[in-house]
């Protein structure tokens, strides 16, 4: 009996200590570090992939970018068009365990829309109302016909947070976050790590095959390659791309890419605030001479290795929405000093401020030597990109460069950055027949007529240049071998159902 029971404790022992080995943990390097965890207030491009993970949204994004159903399963717009029908997807739980329903939408949407700290009430403008029409059923009525609102919901903008959490939170929701993802939050150490763990009660709970994820900002990007090599990661986004060829030759790594939807930019403080009161904040000539002494084919494909494509609009070439009568401009420096000394200088100085990685910061010091050449003494600052962001919002830079992510709808990328009253407005650029064009473009189901509106509005803020567009880069993963079932998404995110460990 005796030797029974020990054998009894010894296979009790090694299957409690064999459990936790059995455990899927991924460990994902991010760029940069994730700004607060509330969709109604945040910003940040890895904040949306720690959200992709963690909240659900009333529609997704798929692959080949067509809006998808996910809390919610159809929708209906009205003949008129001011009048948005959603019926919700039944038994979906919180993390906190209280129900998603239609009363629990609406509180998200009005929350989106009042809070005083929300970033979400440029991108739910033409939302009049929300109202739930039954249980599982929510209505939106608008001010105007917007066709832009089912792509918002495919972002921020739609998911749907716990009311109770919401409530009890206030604007300290992002320190204890309570959605309806596949995961559940954790732990969150600024500059470290933000842990999730496998929700038991997902209403898709069969496609997940990850018990943890822990999200680790690294914003070197050959040390988070370093990291992955050595298996301290499991995964990478945004590898460099100069790194490409190594990985692809690596047998012990997968490699993964995909052209995105969003661009990298300079923005120009226009009229934030007392650093705006600046010569380049306030003469569009020395900004147009700023632009034309870039060349950004060769700036791309330094830098990014061919797997980028220089632009000057806030869509690529290969855009249905590229305007083709303004072509990415070529090098000029002579139309640039031109410029300059029209303005009445010699030497343009000014601070620009970049994030703290290496690939922008290398792109960033060719900027600052071709544009030398034309006249601008350009001083770099280096930051954390979540304080970019915040110093940005402020009005505590001169020039800035910040990466957009991209959005499906047009839109996305342009409404809520040059509106007077844009969310995202951080150069409080301002141009009333800027907004006339870009709330007509919103309010227009017919795509030709959208795009005149946005090549009128293009061409208005290609002379003003609040903000200079310089290319659009591809998105480009890496995994270890064993990590399976991810599918690259021309919006960047990480979308975890169906990604298995070994």
């Amino acid at each position: 009996m005796k030797i029974m029971s020990r054998l009894s404790t010894i296979l009790l022992a090694s299957a409690m200590l064999a459990g936790p080995a059995l455990s899927a943990e991924l460990r994902i390097g991010l760029q940069d570090d994730a700004d607060v965890l509330d969709p109604a207030q945040s910003r940040t491009f890895v904040g949306r992939i720690v959200y992709t993970a963690m909240c659900d949204k009333l529609v997704d994004v798929s692959p080949d970018l067509k809006i998808v159903p996910q809390l919610a399963t159809e929708w209906a717009w009205s003949a008129d068009g001011k009048e948005l029908t959603m019926k919700l997807r039944e038994g979906v739980k919180f993390h906190d365990d209280t129900p998603l329903d239609a009363a629990a939408v609406v509180a998200t949407i009005e929350r989106n829309m009042t809070m005083p700290e929300s970033r979400r009430k440029s991108e739910l403008s033409s939302v009049s109302k929300v109202e739930a029409t039954s249980d599982y059923e929510v209505k939106f009525t608008l001010k105007a016909p917007d066709v832009t609102l089912l792509a918002q919901l495919s972002d921020r903008a739609g998911m749907i947070v716990s009311p109770k959490a919401a409530t009890e939170l206030g604007a300290n929701f992002g320190s204890a976050p309570v959605c309806a993802g596949p995961f559940k939050f954790v732990e969150r150490i600024q500059q470290d790590r933000i842990v999730l763990e496998k929700f038991a009660d997902y209403w898709d709970k069969d496609k997940v095959f990850i018990d943890k994820v822990t999200y680790l900002p690294i914003p070197d990007t050959t040390v988070r390659l370093a990291n992955l090599r050595s298996g301290e990661l499991d995964m990478i986004e945004r590898l460099a791309a100069t790194d490409a060829a190594s990985v692809k030759a690596d047998d012990s790594l997968t490699y993964a890419d995909v052209v995105n939807i969003g661009y990298m930019a300079l923005y120009v403080n226009i009229a934030n605030g007392a650093l705006a009161d600046n010569p380049f904040g306030k003469d569009k000539r020395l900004r147009q001479a700023f632009s034309l002494a870039i060349d950004r084919e060769a700036l791309n494909q330094v830098v990014y290795e061919g797997t980028a494509v220089g632009g000057n609009q806030p869509f690529p070439p290969n855009s249905p929405w590229f305007n083709k009568e303004l072509p990415v401009p070529a090098r000029d420096l002579e139309k640039a000093k031109a410029l300059i000394k029209e303005a009445g200088f010699e030497r343009v100085p000014i601070e620009m401020q970049i994030p703290n990685n290496p690939v922008a910061a290398q792109m960033m010091q060719i900027v600052q030597a071709m544009v030398a050449e034309a006249g601008f003494d350009v001083s770099l600052k280096t930051t954390e990109f979540a304080t970019l962001l915040s110093e940005q919002t402020a009005g505590n830079y001169q020039l800035s460069r910040s990466d957009w992510s991209g959005r499906v709808d047009p839109d996305g990328n342009l409404h809520q950055f040059v509106t007077c009253e844009g969310g995202i407005n951080d150069t409080k650029y301002c141009n009333p027949e800027v907004d006339t064009l870009l709330n007509e473009a919103r309010a227009s189901t017919d795509d030709a007529v959208r795009k005149q509106k946005y090549d009128a509005a293009g061409k208005i803020l290609n002379d003003d240049l609040p903000v200079i567009y310089l290319g659009h880069q591809s998105w480009i993963w890496a995994t270890k071998k064993e990590v399976t079932g991810f599918v690259p998404s021309p919006d960047g995110m990480i979308r975890l159902l169906g990604v298995k460990k070994g």
